[in-house]
């Protein structure tokens, strides 16, 4: 079972959304993966509480297009509490979703997110948050988050799931490595469209391939290259393609 832990689906607000879901599941079939954890977004941030909602729908209803292929991530911004909290509510125990999305609303430690990763914690499931560490700022989103907001978070929560996004799309990946050395309940998906050569080794030597998940994030066949090319032994990639992704929304399940 290959498992790609990052992806996103169309904003229907694109004309072309529907032919572009099509094209990302044949992507999929392609390239031999199984599953994609989806989430849909907000053209701009911040979302209201209506775009997230919105978005969440349609998420829902991609789950009943492409059964058993699309599993969904609840997009929330934790500025909007209430709206967020029931939103999560409805979205995994209702309508079966997998985990939750955080975007760049918020970084990771700002006491606004701790309620939204409570409600993680209570229903088993992971957290997704977008992350780089970039060593300009960037004027765009002023408050995304990097490894070391991810790693204060996980040590605030330990118990709690928590994804760091896409390694190889989220500026230095060395130092974002570095800085989860300490966080064991922060895994780090490795999505993105960079392919530096000893990205995924480094990953895996310092966290341990346990900690470490398959992604794309729409970077489809790069993802799958850079893992099927690293020098990694076949038990150790099977655990990265699917093996630790399966554990973690298992959780779930058990409760």
């Amino acid at each position: 079972m290959i498992i790609d832990c990052h992806a996103h689906l169309s904003h229907h607000s694109r004309s072309t959304w529907a032919e572009e879901d099509r094209l990302l599941i044949e992507a999929a079939d392609r390239l031999e993966i199984d599953q994609l954890c989806c989430s849909v977004l907000t053209p701009r941030r911040p979302a209201s509480a209506q775009g997230f909602q919105e978005c969440n729908a349609w998420v829902a209803e991609a789950m009943v297009r492409f059964p058993g292929r699309v599993l969904g991530y609840c997009y929330v911004n934790p500025g909007y509490t209430r709206e967020a909290l029931d939103e999560i509510r409805r979205c995994v125990e209702d309508r079966g979703f997998m985990g939750i999305k955080l975007y760049n609303e918020y970084t990771a430690t700002e006491p606004v997110v701790w309620p939204v990763v409570e409600l993680a914690i209570e229903l088993r499931v992971p957290v997704l948050h977008h992350a780089g560490h970039a060593h300009y700022f960037v004027t765009e989103q002023p408050r995304i988050s990097d490894g070391g907001h991810l790693a204060e978070l996980s040590r605030r929560y330990p118990e709690a799931m928590l994804i760091c996004a896409h390694v190889g799309g989220g500026g230095d990946w060395e130092w974002t490595i570095k800085a989860l050395r300490h966080a064991p309940g922060v895994y780090l998906d490795t999505s993105g469209s960079v392919i530096d050569e000893g990205m995924v080794e480094m990953a895996a030597a310092t966290l341990g391939v346990d900690r470490l998940l398959f992604g794309c994030d729409m970077s489809m066949t790069q993802g799958v290259g850079k893992i099927r090319s690293a020098q990694l032994s076949a038990a150790e990639k099977r655990q990265v393609l699917g093996g630790t992704m399966a554990t973690i929304m298992g959780r779930r399940e058990r409760c």
